[in-house]
């Protein structure tokens, strides 16, 4: 199977493992995306995020979790779309100007659906790594997974 085959429930194995491509991030991208949607000094001004928890400009956790997104999409291409049901966050780390990230994502559970046979729910790991092995973000997600559709 290539990386871009769609998957589906019946082709994923618990401990199974995926590896994104990567993505560099820069200032501009850190500012645009603040500017945007999360407006706060430590991620617009470089000067006054020096003086806050992060000693320096940082990336939104929702700015991480967007790349993730996309990275998660592109590695990841199940054949009904990556359609969450829910899940836990955490940021151990700021993502930070000049960090290239990439996901690896590790299957964790498969629970076929009871009372729906097309489909299951998929426990999903992915954390979001720099160039140097630091995860930035963590994110233990539940996905809906539907089965291959018989032709």
């Amino acid at each position: 199977m290539t990386q871009h085959d769609p998957l589906f429930l019946d082709d994923l194995a618990v401990g199974a493992e995926y590896r994104s491509a990567e993505q560099q991030l820069d200032v501009e991208q850190i500012f645009d995306f603040a500017r945007q949607f999360d407006p706060q000094p430590f991620h617009l001004d470089e000067e006054a995020a020096k003086d806050s928890l992060f000693q320096g400009l940082a990336a939104s956790g929702w700015h991480t979790a967007a790349i993730t997104m996309k990275l998660l999409v592109s590695s990841f291409p199940l054949g009904n779309g990556v359609i969450g049901a829910g899940g836990e966050i955490e940021w151990p780390r700021p993502t930070r100007p000049g960090d290239t990230l990439h996901v690896v994502s590790k299957i964790l559970d498969i629970v076929p659906s009871r009372s729906k046979p097309d489909r299951g729910m998929v426990t999903l790991e992915c954390r979001t790594v720099n160039q140097h092995g630091d995860t930035c973000q963590r994110l233990v997600a539940k996905l809906v997974v539907m089965r291959k559709q018989e032709q």
